[in-house]
């Protein structure tokens, strides 16, 4: 899909409806208490439009809603063929109504629009699609038993789920968790960040549309306190898939064990690594790479590359090409197409990015904020013990530190306290090859900067998470129970005592 002009975005956004209601059950609704919030561009300040602000009394209602729809069996006892077919109809409304859905997700979130329509809608669309052509296509098991008896594995989705998630992308890590919740037959009550709720409300509106059935998809939208807490709690949800911040993260943790010891899957922060060593091909290409894990979605992004650990030998050469590369990365209206970098998603997110810009030392490129706004910045750190080198600060901030050695690298590579991603530029296959099993990351990439694709689990190590994976097949393991079936086959008269 080609890109629209400016004017075109602009004119499309002031047409947009703007949804408010929860949406439980079906329907849109308020909250029980008639509360709202207001949700606001971060590109201007201005509101567009109030949301229901739920509480605990809507979680209840939807939870049940969710469970009378899983317990009667309307889409978990679905054959898998009837609810692959539900989810290519959505991926249908999905595309057609792609365009809208980029605009809207770029005034809530501040992200441009080039990212909604050129990654965030397309991945969307293709996750949906992906994890339902799966459903029917995943085997269960026999184990070896003796000749009297057959031991079937067989899964079963877990139940009513709840799935909490960030603000940095609100459509694709709906759809990252939505699609292989839905697809192994659970039913979900959903709880979008308060600052980004709209795409989510709408696309629980389009789920409906294509025949998910009643109940079984719910958004309910509000605060962390209101609504994710009471969802952390609750004693008839049998899982939660959060990503978020390690802080928030953990609460889940404690959450379960005061209430039902729910499953509970963690997806939280980075501070992610890119080592480029002196034998590096290429080094305009790997600037590019930098660049862009840098500055990608504002730096809103767990897996973006934060911290860039170079060799003495070409730091300088490689530092000159970062700067040329960075120069593109355009900062303005996020509906502009042109671009690159937009505003961050709250003044509040903007003023902890600021608090770190503050703190840096010597400041290579960029440094300037205002309005909501950060350009590219880049820094240069005396050591991996420079508060800019541990926090994950969630913005388009570049720490650089020099190295003299792989070894080095490695080790301060692993000198965190998250394990999300971390990329190795090197020219040497066997460096190459025992850097990525080296490194401490869920994810590594080998020249290049990357999150491998649908087909590859991401999740990370240490306070990046745990207890499961997004994408992939492997996805689908944390929305269902093993259940062993044995069969005892032998003849009675056999087992007859005399």
């Amino acid at each position: 899909m080609s890109l629209l002009t400016k004017d075109e975005y602009m004119a499309l956004a002031a047409d947009l409806d703007m949804p408010s209601g929860a949406f439980i059950d079906g329907s849109f609704r308020a909250a029980q208490s008639g509360a709202t919030f207001a949700t606001a561009n971060p590109a201007t300040g201005g509101e567009l439009a109030q949301v229901a602000a739920c509480g605990a009394a809507d979680v209840d209602f939807a939870v049940q809603k969710a469970r009378d729809a899983f317990d009667d069996g309307r889409w978990s006892r679905l054959h898998p063929s009837e609810r692959k077919d539900i989810l290519i109809r959505l991926t249908k409304l999905l595309t057609r109504n792609a365009r809208e859905l980029a605009v809207m997700e770029s005034l809530d979130s501040g992200k441009t629009i080039y990212d909604c329509e050129t990654v965030d809608l397309p991945e969307t669309i293709h996750c949906i699609k992906w994890h339902a052509e799966l459903i029917d296509k995943i085997y269960d098991q026999v184990a070896p038993a003796s000749d009297d008896h057959i031991a079937m594995v067989v899964r079963e989705p877990i139940g009513v789920v709840g799935l909490v998630l960030p603000w940095n992308f609100p459509l694709l890590m709906l759809a990252w968790k939505v699609a292989p919740a839905l697809a192994a037959g659970c039913c979900v009550v959903v709880k979008p960040a308060e600052e980004t709720s709209l795409t989510a409300l709408r696309f629980a509106e389009l789920a409906m549309e294509a025949g998910v059935p009643r109940g079984v998809l719910n958004v309910v939208t509000g605060s962390g306190p209101d609504v994710g807490e009471p969802i952390g709690r609750h004693m008839d949800i049998d899982m939660v898939s959060f990503t978020g911040s390690t802080v928030t993260g953990k609460r889940f943790l404690g959450y379960a064990g005061e209430s039902n010891a729910k499953e509970v899957v963690l997806e939280m922060g980075g501070k992610n690594p890119a080592i480029v060593m002196e034998d590096a091909e290429n080094l305009d290409r790997v600037a590019q790479h930098v660049v862009n894990g840098a500055f990608w979605n504002m730096g809103e992004n767990c897996s973006a590359t934060s911290r860039l650990i170079v060799h003495a030998a070409i730091k300088d050469e490689l530092m000159e090409r970062i700067a040329q590369h960075t120069r593109t990365w355009g900062v303005g209206d996020p509906l502009d197409p042109e671009t690159r970098v937009g505003a961050l998603v709250s003044p509040a997110h903007f003023d902890k990015v600021c608090g770190y810009l503050d703190k840096a030392g010597t400041t290579l490129l960029g440094g300037t904020a205002k309005d909501g706004f950060v350009e590219p910045t880049v820094i240069a750190l005396a050591s991996n013990d420079d508060p800019l080198a541990r926090d994950e600060i969630f913005g388009p901030v570049l720490s650089v530190i020099e190295v003299s050695s792989f070894d080095e690298a490695i080790a301060v590579a692993n000198d965190t306290d998250y394990g999300l991603c971390a990329s190795l530029f090197t020219a040497n296959a066997k460096r190459a090859i025992r850097g990525a099993r080296m490194l401490r990351a869920g994810t590594v990439t080998v020249n290049s900067f990357g999150e491998g694709d649908i087909a590859t689990p991401f999740g990370g190590f240490k306070q990046s998470g745990f207890g499961g994976r997004d994408n992939s097949i492997h996805a689908h393991d944390q929305y269902t129970q093993l259940k062993t079936i044995w069969i005892d086959l032998s003849d009675d008269e056999d087992e007859a005592v005399d």
